[in-house]
């Protein structure tokens, strides 16, 4: 796959993801006047999409998109830095940095990865976040997130 600014489509016309098109609709998406939108990123991925993270997994267009608008419900910014961004073959792979501010919360800094897997058709057929939700939220809470880090490194490191 070539890694250039211009739409790349495949021969049945189906959009293909280069590695630049994937920072551009990654920085539209979650960099919008701190709501984030998806819109634009939806034709990018197969109808079968498969999605999990740390909080869930999931199946099909139809369940992804549920879950874009719940986060979109419950979160009053979300931003995104993409520190990272690597295209091999048919894998992308994203380290970020991303700010979420839940409406009655303070802001939380949540540091993590996602691999993109496209088919050949160049969607994105798959989708895997890694994150520590928990201990990134609670490194944001006075006191508590130096606590709960002694215990994780105490008990686990």
């Amino acid at each position: 796959m070539e890694n250039n600014k211009e739409e790349v489509r495949s021969d049945s016309g189906e959009r293909i993801i280069t590695l630049d098109t994937v920072l551009e609709l990654w920085s539209r998406t979650y960099n919008t006047e701190g709501k984030p939108d998806w819109s634009h990123i939806l034709p990018y991925y197969a109808d079968d999409v498969y999605f999990r993270d740390t909080v869930q997994e999931l199946r099909g267009m139809e369940e992804f998109k549920a879950m874009t608008e719940r986060l979109t419900k419950r979160s009053k910014e979300l931003s995104m830095n993409i520190v990272n961004a690597v295209l091999s073959d048919n894998t992308v792979f994203l380290e970020w940095k991303m700010t979420i501010k839940f409406k009655k919360n303070p802001s939380s800094v949540i540091y993590g990865t996602s691999r993109l897997t496209l088919n050949d058709e160049g969607k994105i057929e798959a989708q895997r976040d890694y994150y520590d939700l928990w201990g990134d939220i609670f490194d944001n809470i006075p006191r508590f997130g130096k606590a709960y880090r002694r215990f994780m490194k105490k008990r686990f490191g």
